[in-house]
C-alpha cells in the first residue's frame, strides 16, 4: 500500500512579481467560483420583465429569502448588507462543491480564505463602529467596564476573526483528513483479507465459495414470500471474497503479467464499470424475468473482470471501500459544507449588526 499523503494545495506555478506569487489550487478554485457567480449574476440578472418568467421568479425568490433572513438577524436598517452575505454564503457552498469534482481542491479546506473572509468582517466591523462612534470611542470600548479589562478585550477583538476563520476551515479541511484515513485502512484491510484468502489453500477458498451458493439458495423464498435479505447479503458476500482469492491464488500461481493502463485511463474505466456494476445489480435484484437476471449476472462477472485485469490483480481493487468516498463525502463535502457557509454568514451577520445599531441609537449623544 502507497503511504498516505496529506498535503496543502498544489502550486501549479509562480508569477515572478513582487517577489513572486504562488498560483496554488486554492486560487484557481477561487477564481472559478468568482467566474461562476459573475456569470450567474449577470444572467440572472439581465431580460427582467413585469411579467416575470420562471428564471425570474426563482431569482427575485432567492432575493427575497436572502433579503428576509438579513432583516430578521441584523434589523431592516441593515438589509443593504445582504449582498455581501449572499456572496460569503454562495463563495463558501460553492468553494466546497467544487472540491467534489476530484479536478480542484475545496478553497474551503485551506485556512488562507477562511482567513481572509474572516479578516475582511472584522475589517468592516472596526470600519462601522469607528464610522458610528467616532475613533477615540471606539478606542475607549476597549476599557470597558473596567480599565483592567483592556488586555482581555484586546485578546477577545483578535480571537474574532481567527475562530470564525478556524471554525469553517477546521470542518471542512477535518472531513478530507478523516475521509483519507479511513480509506487507506479500509484498503489495508481489503489488500489484507485477500491475501489471507488466497495464500491460505484452495480449501478455503473452495469453502466460501460453497457457502456462499447454499446461503444464496437458503434465501430463496418459499411459497411466494420475500427473499431473506441477511443470509442473501452473506451469501454474495462469501461468493466475492472466495472469487478474488481465486482469482489471487491463479495470479500468484501462474505469475502472468497483465496489461496496465495510465492513472487517467484507469479512473474512466473504474468509473464507467462501477456504473455497469450498479446496472447489473439493478437487473440481478429487481428483475424477475430469467434473461435479465442472466444479463445481470454476466455484466456483473465482466464488469468485475476489467476492473481486475487493468489493475494490479485484485489486489489493486480495494473492494472495502467501494461506496465509501461517496456517503463520506455527502455529508462532509454537502451536509457539513451548507452548515458551515449557514453558520459562517450568521456569525457575520451578528458581528456586524452588533456595530451597526438603529439610526435613533447612533444618533444618541454621550452623556
Amino acid at each position: 500500500m502507497n503511504g498516505i499523503s496529506i498535503n496543502g494545495p498544489k502550486i501549479y506555478f509562480t508569477i515572478p512579481i513582487f517577489g513572486g506569487i504562488q498560483v496554488t489550487q486554492t486560487l484557481v478554485t477561487s477564481f472559478v467560483v468568482t467566474l461562476i457567480l459573475c456569470v450567474s449574476g449577470v444572467l440572472l440578472g439581465r431580460g427582467l420583465k413585469k411579467r416575470p418568467g420562471k428564471r425570474q421568479v426563482l431569482t427575485e425568490k432567492a432575493v427575497t429569502v436572502i433579503t428576509d433572513m438579513v432583516k430578521e438577524a441584523m434589523g431592516a436598517h441593515n438589509a443593504h448588507w445582504a449582498p455581501l452575505i449572499a456572496t460569503i454564503f454562495l463563495s463558501s457552498l460553492l468553494g466546497t462543491f467544487l472540491g467534489m469534482t476530484g479536478v480542484l481542491k475545496s478553497s474551503t479546506a485551506d485556512i488562507s480564505t477562511t482567513m481572509t473572509w474572516a479578516l475582511m468582517v472584522s475589517a468592516i466591523c472596526w470600519y462601522q463602529a469607528i464610522k458610528n462612534n467616532g475613533f477615540l470611542s471606539w478606542l475607549k470600548g476597549f476599557t470597558e467596564p473596567i480599565a483592567i479589562m483592556t488586555p482581555m478585550n484586546i485578546v477577545s477583538e483578535i480571537a474574532q476573526p481567527v475562530s470564525l476563520a478556524f471554525r469553517h476551515f477546521g470542518n471542512i479541511a477535518g472531513g478530507g483528513v478523516i475521509t483519507t484515513l479511513l480509506y487507506a485502512a479500509l484498503s489495508a484491510a481489503s489488500v489484507g483479507i485477500l491475501k489471507l484468502i488466497g495464500s491460505s489453500s484452495v480449501a478455503i477458498i473452495a469453502a466460501l465459495l460453497v457457502a456462499g451458493v447454499l446461503l444464496v439458495l437458503l434465501s430463496r423464498p418459499k411459497n411466494g414470500g420475500k427473499r431473506k435479505l441477511l443470509p442473501w447479503l452473506a451469501g454474495l458476500a462469501c461468493i466475492a471474497l472466495g472469487s478474488l482469492g481465486a482469482i489471487n491464488w491463479l495470479w500468484d500461481l501462474t505469475g502472468r503479467a497483465w496489461p496496465k493502463v495510465s492513472t487517467g485511463v484507469y479512473a474512466v474505466i473504474f468509473a464507467a464499470c462501477l456504473i455497469v456494476l450498479i446496472f447489473a445489480l439493478a437487473q440481478v435484484i429487481r428483475n424477475k424475468t430469467a434473461a435479465r437476471k442472466l444479463l445481470g449476472w454476466i455484466l456483473l462477472a465482466v464488469s468485475a473482470l476489467v476492473l481486475i485485469l487493468v489493475s494490479d490483480g485484485p489486489l489493486g481493487v480495494p473492494v472495502l471501500t467501494l461506496g465509501l468516498p461517496a456517503v463520506l463525502s455527502l455529508y462532509f463535502d454537502v451536509f457539513s459544507g451548507v452548515i458551515q457557509a449557514f453558520v459562517f454568514s450568521l456569525l457575520t451577520m451578528i458581528y456586524i449588526s452588533g456595530n451597526c445599531p438603529p439610526p435613533a441609537e447612533a444618533a444618541k449623544p454621550e452623556k
